[in-house]
C-alpha cells in the first residue's frame, strides 16, 4: 500500500470572523489523483487556499508527508515540498516566460526549464515573449510550469481549465496526467468541468456549504446520478 501523502483530519479555516470549512477530513496516497468537486461557494477555494497557508486557521490538522502543515508559514510550506497554481494565474506580466520560469526553479540549475518545455511545447515558442502577452491558456501553463519545477511532492490545482477554449484544455489535462503517472507527484485538482475531473481523478471528494459531503471512485460517482445531481446540480 502507498504511504499517504496528505492527511486531513477535522480542518476547520475561514476568512476574518467567517468560518468556510468545517471538520473536513480526508487523505490521499503518495501519487494519488483527488478532485474535488461542488457547486460554487462549497468551499472547493478555500479548502486549497487553506493548505497553502492563505486562510485563518480555525482547527484540525493537515499533514503533507507525516509533517504538520498548519504550523508552517506559506513560504515553508512550498519548501516542505508544497505546489500551488491558483485560479487567478499568477504570473509576472512584465517578465518572459523563460524569466518565469527561472523564479520557479528556486535552487535548481537553469537547464532544469527544459522540463518546463517538454511539457508544454507552447511554452518554448513563447519563451521571449512578456507573460502578459499571452493568451490565459498560455498563461495557466506558464503558472502551472513554474510551480513544477520547483518539484513539489503535493501538486494544488484551482480551476485550471477555467475559460479556455477545448484545445487547450485537452493540452492541460494531458500535462497534468502525464505528471500524475509518474507517481513522483500527488495532484488535487479543484475543476468544474466534471467528465475532465473524473477522467483525471482516482477518487472524489465532493464539498458542500464547507463540509466534506460524499467520498469515492469516479465509477462509484458515476453509478449515482442522483448523488451528482443533488450536490453538483448537473445531469448524470
Amino acid at each position: 500500500m502507498a504511504a499517504t501523502a496528505l492527511e486531513v483530519s477535522g480542518l476547520c479555516a475561514g476568512y476574518g470572523p467567517t468560518r468556510i470549512l468545517e471538520d473536513i477530513s480526508f487523505s490521499v496516497p503518495a501519487g494519488g489523483r483527488l478532485a474535488v468537486l461542488g457547486r460554487n461557494g462549497m468551499g472547493k477555494t478555500t479548502l486549497l487556499a487553506t493548505l497553502a497557508g492563505q486562510t485563518r486557521y480555525l482547527g484540525g490538522s493537515a499533514k503533507l508527508d507525516g509533517a504538520e502543515l498548519t504550523r508552517l508559514e506559506g513560504s515553508e510550506r512550498a519548501r516542505a515540498g508544497l505546489g500551488y497554481v491558483p485560479q487567478h494565474r499568477a504570473i509576472f506580466k512584465s517578465l518572459t516566460v523563460e524569466e518565469n520560469l527561472f523564479i520557479g526553479l528556486k535552487t535548481r540549475p537553469r537547464s532544469a526549464i527544459e522540463e518546463a518545455y517538454a511539457l508544454f511545447p507552447r511554452l518554448r515558442e513563447r519563451r521571449n515573449n512578456p507573460g502578459g502577452k499571452l493568451s490565459g491558456g498560455e498563461q495557466q501553463m506558464l503558472t502551472t510550469a513554474r510551480a513544477i519545477l520547483g518539484q513539489p511532492s503535493l501538486l494544488l490545482l484551482d480551476e485550471p481549465l477555467e475559460g479556455l477554449a477545448p484545445v487547450i484544455c485537452e493540452e492541460l489535462m494531458a500535462a497534468f496526467t502525464s505528471l500524475a503517472q509518474t507517481r513522483a507527484m500527488t495532484i488535487v485538482l479543484v475543476e468544474q468541468r466534471l467528465k475532465a475531473a473524473l477522467d483525471f481523478a482516482e477518487t472524489v471528494l465532493i464539498l458542500e456549504r464547507g463540509r466534506a459531503a460524499w467520498w469515492g471512485t469516479p465509477a462509484e460517482l458515476a453509478a449515482t446520478p442522483e448523488t451528482v445531481n443533488r450536490l453538483l446540480g448537473v445531469g448524470h
